[in-house]
């Protein structure tokens, strides 16, 4: 006797690392920002400290807004993306030319790289939670913000 196969943490984890690798190619490489409304829950919440963003969604999409005004040509590579049951973490390199005002630094043009983790919880197929680390030092000191040592 064949039993049907049951419904499967696997099948589950494979679509939330769908929703995040079209994400990441909607809003970080398209700078598609309005994506946001389609695939992060209404009551969505970012753990990220801020206070200059507002909360839920429209932070999400502010945040994008400021990131794309200083690099409009920004392109982020997924180098590690892991799931477990609802929750998936994105490692991520993101390249760019500083081109226009970043966190107060007029544009330098210099190339930027820098790296992201961040660490999504899905509820009902859509970002409720997020979970974010970005090398801000790092793009700080690559605009020359902060002095070199």
């Amino acid at each position: 006797m064949v039993e049907p196969n049951p419904p499967t943490v696997t099948t589950t984890t494979d679509e939330n690392k769908r929703l995040i690798r079209r994400f990441v190619q909607e809003f970080k490489n398209k700078a598609n920002h309005g994506i946001v409304d389609e695939l992060f829950s209404p009551r969505f919440e970012h753990h990220f400290k801020d206070p200059r963003l507002p909360k839920g969604r429209e932070g999400m999409k502010a945040l994008g807004g400021v990131v794309v005004k200083g690099f409009p040509d920004v392109q982020a590579t997924i180098e590690d993306l892991l799931a477990e049951g609802n929750k998936v973490v994105e490692r991520t390199t993101a390249r760019a030319t500083h081109k226009g005002e970043f966190n107060g630094v007029p544009a330098t043009g210099n190339k930027v790289t820098w790296s992201e983790i961040h660490i999504y919880r899905i509820e009902a197929g859509k970002v409720a939670e997020l979970w974010s680390e970005i090398d801000f030092l790092g793009i700080m000191l690559q605009i020359g913000a902060i002095p070199a040592q």
